[in-house]
């Protein structure tokens, strides 16, 4: 027999009510002042000032202590296999966001280091995301359009002034880069981090898809060699994919080869990895693809003799900082606010994954202050916004990096290719980078299968994918959230407010009380009606649990003798047969057996409202509860509550539920102890 299978519960103790419970709990009278409160938070010793330090820069606490026999191999390797993808990976990342290649390359060196020193996370790979990087795009290409920057001569007519658009879109991704950090910053200093919450798994996942279509629509134009305009706004998405249907018969066959033939080495490359577990590290799939295609452009002058449109100038060196022009931030509010969210919410979801893998704490509000801090830093030296990969991630995990040191090493291979290798990637075609982007989205949109399960395991769920793919697909990346995060929060009213109400009874022989319509073997206590909801008690609902109240009791809907004789009847039934036995002390000693069970008058004389699933009360519950005390009185039932949270209580005696005739007499720890004060 299992441990505890059949095992026999016996307990004897006093019946409790809130004023008895009080005394023998020895309840605190009164409770700390805020002012001590803000006094202690502000108190500094030497410890608490090393903890604080610790905490803010992280890096102090576990570098001291790191193992170079243990872990160093394994970051290591980790690390450079990282930093190659980040070439490949930063430049293609960089036309999403509609700005030069070497930008990218920038935002893989600067955030990196920052994050190695302030983030929490040990596996995670920050730099650039697809997702960030179309949503700074949609930006960029809003506030600069080509439009902006024509030039008009008499011979060949206009022409964009590629030089300038080039300087003014960068300085939009750092300006809404600079604001995303500062807004992160101030949410992680608030302690905001807990607003990841609402922002739940099938919520992120349709979320991501929907973002990973408008990269694969935004990117068809380098895939194909043609030139469609970029829309912006509700159904861009829509209008871009028709416009370039429409130009297919442009199509650049050259650029549509090396499209094709890059998509399907990566695709090769990385189905090896996969397939093979004997190598000490993964095959680096995109930069072996980026030096073909490199070569192959420059040996065949694919660029010049069929118009392959290809990276161009890479500046060697880095960039000095320059802070970005606040001109631009009243306009990028909203933008930078829905990265901030965004960016964090995948950052700790990746890093949470990896915390509960490899058993260690993440700190959620540390994680938004790093991630605000690497923006923030990286739009002063013109990068643009930064996220968790979950491409890079794995790959640093599988290639066995257990502490971020893998990213410090994998940010040292970018540097020496800024200054060093970053001119010898000058002929890498663009059909190239967007195959990159198109084989590293896989993942997103397989997401996809996610329908089927969530309509087995929770159909809500998967109304709040689909609704999530479908508005952000119709309305941009920015509006699609905020329609999806507001979808999602309507669910969770719709179900408060359309909870379950059932009538409880007592399991025979023992004190466990089970709604009488889900179970056969249950029986109601005569003369009590134990009354449940399933949700909280607030305004949206207060006057739904009144009339599920009144229906389920009867006391209004019928004549008390009708009722008294039909809940007499239906309480003989269930009873015939069986003998009920309570054990319990009352006032030192107290036993109910069967016969004593049933009260002389089988009148309703009692109803308990059960109120353990109920967290809080607003003001309007407080009064439903009051209204509901002072009408079921004047029938000649009496009202009694049980178990009351203490923050229920609480909110009972501010809303001045208390009076002469109603005190902590009738709220009773259980519904065990309610039953007895009134069976006995």
């Amino acid at each position: 027999m299992a441990e505890g299978q059949n095992s026999i519960y016996r307990g004897r103790r006093v019946v409790l009510n809130e004023l008895k419970l009080d005394e023998v709990a020895e309840k605190f009278k009164t409770k700390t002042p805020l002012a001590n409160k803000v006094r202690g938070s502000l108190r500094c010793s030497g410890p608490r000032l090393k903890r604080c330090l610790l905490g803010c820069v992280p890096v102090l606490s576990w570098v001291p202590h790191y193992s170079i026999r243990e872990c160093g191999l394994g970051d290591l390797v980790s690390g450079l296999s990282v930093g190659i993808m980040h070439l490949p990976q930063g430049m293609a990342y960089a036309l999403l966001a509609a700005v030069p290649p070497v930008f990218g390359l920038y935002s893989s060196f600067y955030p990196i280091l920052v994050y190695f020193l302030f983030g929490t996370s040990r596996h995670i790979s920050m730099g650039s995301y697809a997702v960030l990087c179309v949503m700074i795009g949609g930006v960029t290409e809003r506030l600069a359009p080509d439009s902006k920057f024509l030039l008009y001569n008499t011979t060949n007519g206009s022409a964009v002034d590629l030089l300038s658009l080039e300087a003014e879109r960068v300085r939009i991704a750092a300006a809404v880069t600079f604001l995303c950090g500062i807004f992160q910053i101030l949410l992680g200093l608030v302690r905001f981090g807990f607003m990841v919450t609402y922002l739940s798994e099938p919520l992120i996942r349709g979320y991501t898809t929907a973002v990973a279509i408008h990269v694969i629509v935004s990117q068809l134009k380098h895939v194909f060699g043609i030139s469609p305009h970029r829309h912006h706004g509700p159904l861009s998405l829509l209008w871009t994919f028709s416009e370039v249907c429409y130009l297919l018969p442009n199509t650049n066959i050259c650029t549509l080869v090396v499209s094709a033939v890059s998509m399907m080495t990566l695709i090769a490359v990385k189905e090896l990895n996969a397939l093979s577990r004997k190598l000490p590290f993964p095959i680096p799939a995109e930069l072996l693809a980026v030096i073909l295609a490199t070569v192959a452009t420059w040996q065949f002058r694919l660029d010049t003799q069929y118009g392959l449109e290809v990276v161009g100038s890479i500046p060697s060196g880095l960039q000095p900082p320059v802070l970005p022009p606040m001109s631009v931030f009243k306009e990028v509010l909203g933008d930078a606010f829905s990265l901030s969210v965004v960016g964090y919410s995948i950052a700790i979801s990746m890093g949470q994954i990896f915390a509960l893998k490899y058993g260690y704490q993440l700190d959620s509000n540390q994680e938004l202050l790093a991630l605000g801090l690497s923006n923030l830093v990286g739009g002063v030296f013109q990068c643009f916004a930064v996220s968790c990969s979950m491409s890079r991630s794995l790959v640093q995990e599988n290639a066995g990096g257990k502490t971020q040191m893998a990213s410090l090493v994998s940010s040292l291979v970018v540097l020496v290719i800024l200054l060093k290798a970053g001119e010898l990637f000058q002929q890498l075609p663009k059909a190239m980078l967007a195959a990159v982007i198109f084989v590293n989205l896989q993942g997103m949109l397989k997401q996809v299968t996610d329908i089927p399960m969530l309509w087995r395991t929770s159909r809500v769920d998967m109304l709040v994918w689909v609704v999530t793919l479908i508005s952000t697909i119709l309305l941009n990346a920015d509006l699609g959230l905020v329609a999806a995060v507001a979808f999602s929060l309507l669910t969770v009213i719709f179900r408060t407010q359309l909870p379950q109400y059932s009538i409880l009874g007592r399991v025979h022989g023992t004190n466990i009380y089970k709604p009488v319509e889900e179970y056969r073997k249950v029986e109601q206590v005569p003369g009590i009606v134990i009354f449940r909801s399933s949700a909280t008690l607030y305004f949206a609902n207060a006057d739904m649990y009144a009339d599920a109240l009144a229906e389920k009791s009867g006391v209004f809907s019928k004549p008390r003798e009708n009722q008294a004789n039909e809940k007499l009847n239906r309480e003989q039934a269930s009873v015939n047969g069986h003998e009920m036995e309570m054990q319990c002390e009352t006032d030192g000693k107290h036993q109910l057996t069967g016969e004593d069970s049933i009260p002389d008058s089988t009148l309703l004389h009692t109803i308990i409202l059960d109120l353990s699933p109920v967290n809080f009360l607003d003001t309007v519950g407080v009064k439903t509860l009051t209204n509901i005390q002072r009408e079921y009185g004047k029938a000649g039932v009496e009202v009694l509550l049980s178990g009351c949270q203490n923050c229920v209580v609480e909110a009972l005696e501010r809303g001045g539920f208390f009076v002469e005739m109603v005190t902590k007499a009738q709220l009773f720890s259980s519904v065990h102890d309610a039953v007895l004060h009134k069976s006995g």
